[in-house]
């Protein structure tokens, strides 16, 4: 299916993480697409992958960007308008499950909102006006936590609900302009970050199968590439009218009843 991506100017926040992270697949996969991917991230790494994708004929760019900044933010956008003079879609992918939990400080709770929330703010507001020029549109990423809580990360669970709200209030603000919002929900992916963290337990592997356990569908985790997928195809023409939702690719981990769980 041609997802009409060809040419388009897709910027992805956060995506130079690991290979095989969720925004490094979305990057690779935009690039498949025929489309132009702009890198914003602080991580160095981001200058490779500018590197490989250029090697291998693609037209990308990446700007080293520290998200908490928001004058590095606004002047990233800018660097990207005045290359490309135009702006398609924002993927807000950037986020840290960084443990900024109730007994954090106060600085600590602050910096994770300003990480997972309110780059997203400033992203999404400096990178409007070519939006409406483009009638382009916003995909946020945010996670299960924003519904489930999960329990020492109360930084990252307010931020993650504070994208949910902003995904749906940008959607009827936007309207207008014919540019749609939406919100893709991440539950249990295994990514290179996932993997280290299990590799740090004690009993990695059994936590690891206790989860996937857990997953009614398949009893399996969700793969980047599974995500990246349905990122693609919401922010592509042949979505054209969705906006204001929240896309829930985990398995049914979320939304199916328990009883699935029990044994047969």
């Amino acid at each position: 299916m041609d997802l009409q991506l060809k040419n388009k100017i897709v910027i992805v926040t956060g995506a130079a993480g690991l290979r095989g992270s969720i925004g490094h697949t979305i990057v690779e996969e935009l690039a498949q697409e025929g489309a132009i991917p702009v890198i914003i991230c602080r991580n160095d790494r981001g200058f490779e992958y500018e590197k490989e994708l250029q090697a291998r004929g693609v037209d990308a760019l990446f700007v080293k960007t520290d998200l908490t900044k928001v004058d590095q933010i606004e002047s990233a956008v800018k660097t990207i308008a005045d290359k490309y003079g135009k702006i398609d879609v924002l993927i807000n992918n950037v986020g840290v499950n960084d443990g900024a939990s109730l007994e954090a400080s106060i600085e600590k709770f602050m910096w994770s909102l300003q990480l997972n929330l309110v780059s997203f703010f400033a992203m999404t507001k400096f990178c409007l006006p070519y939006l409406k020029e483009s009638q382009g549109n916003i995909m946020n990423v945010g996670s299960k936590v924003a519904l489930t809580g999960q329990g020492g990360t109360s930084g990252y669970a307010a931020a993650k609900g504070g994208v949910l709200g902003l995904t749906r209030e940008w959607a009827v603000d936007l309207i207008p302009f014919g540019i749609r919002s939406n919100a893709l929900i991440i539950a249990e992916s295994y990514t290179p970050a996932y993997e280290n963290w299990i590799n740090s337990l004690e009993n990695g592997q059994e936590k690891l199968d206790g989860i996937k356990k857990s997953i009614p569908l398949h009893n399996r985790m969700t793969s980047p590439k599974e995500i990246s997928d349905a990122i693609l195809f919401a922010i592509s023409e042949r979505s054209a009218h969705t906006t204001g939702q929240f896309i829930t690719v985990d398995g049914g981990y979320v939304h199916l009843d328990r009883a699935l769980l029990s044994e047969k």
